[in-house]
């Protein structure tokens, strides 16, 4: 049965109907104010399904199930659906959802690659520092622990700096050093500008690190060791 996996439910795909998704719709994520009333909409034509973005203002973030593709599905935008299964992550205010699109007959099977789901492969050149790592771990917690697509609130810099036991300056340099990586590597949405919010910066690089399993869920051992270590954190000039 081809459907959308979200927070526990299973809402099957009509091919005549589609689906609608955001804070009403066949779909209804959340009363988050913050989240359009009709969202994104997944639809039949022809011999494929489809997903557009059907709001004014919010992006979302597209997936495979192996993190081998990765679009970005912007407003007014409509994006085929060909693998078995697709991840979708979109944030709306502080929270950040994930759902997952499930077909019965995809049009592209993806060959596995046997290659290690860690944060220094999965982007060509791209290589964390053990701190880069700590600080994407520290922002996506509560994504990865929750065990199940849902929403997730994102931490504060204050929130994520204490839990790593860095000073706030230091967290904010290691956040400006990580997105210019990524921005580098052309990923949106995370260059610094006027207009765009540190939040709102946060939001694009926690969906970007989930759907490029940048982080797992086995990856939290390390945030957890470096929490307990309980290093104290020097004084900055």
């Amino acid at each position: 049965m081809e459907h959308v996996e979200f927070c526990g439910e299973v809402v099957p795909l009509d091919p005549v109907r589609g689906l609608v998704i955001g804070r009403e719709g066949d779909l209804a994520v959340d009363d988050n104010p913050y989240l359009h009333r009709h969202f994104l909409r997944i639809y039949r034509y022809g011999a494929l399904w489809w997903l557009a973005n059907v709001g004014s203002r919010l992006s979302a973030t597209v997936s495979d199930n192996t993190a081998a593709m990765q679009a970005h599905l912007a407003p007014g935008a409509h994006l085929p659906l060909v693998f078995a299964t697709t991840s979708v992550y979109f944030s709306a205010g502080s929270t950040t959802y994930e759902l997952s699109i499930v077909l019965d007959q995809p049009v592209f099977d993806a060959v596995p690659q046997h290659l290690p789901l860690s944060g220094e492969t999965t982007v060509g050149p791209l290589s964390l520092t053990p701190d880069q790592k700590l600080l994407l771990l520290a922002l996506t917690e509560s994504a990865l622990r929750r065990g199940e697509r849902a929403g997730s609130e994102l931490p504060t810099s204050a929130e994520a700096a204490a839990r790593l036991g860095w000073a706030l300056t230091k967290f904010n340099r290691k956040l400006d050093n990580v997105c210019q990586k990524f921005s580098r590597l052309g990923v949106r949405g995370l260059h610094g500008a006027p207009g765009i919010l540190a939040s709102n910066r946060r939001l694009r690089l926690v969906e970007y690190a989930l759907a490029a399993r940048l982080v797992t869920p086995a990856d939290l051992v390390l945030l957890d060791a470096a929490v307990e270590s309980g290093e104290p954190e020097p004084v900055e000039p």
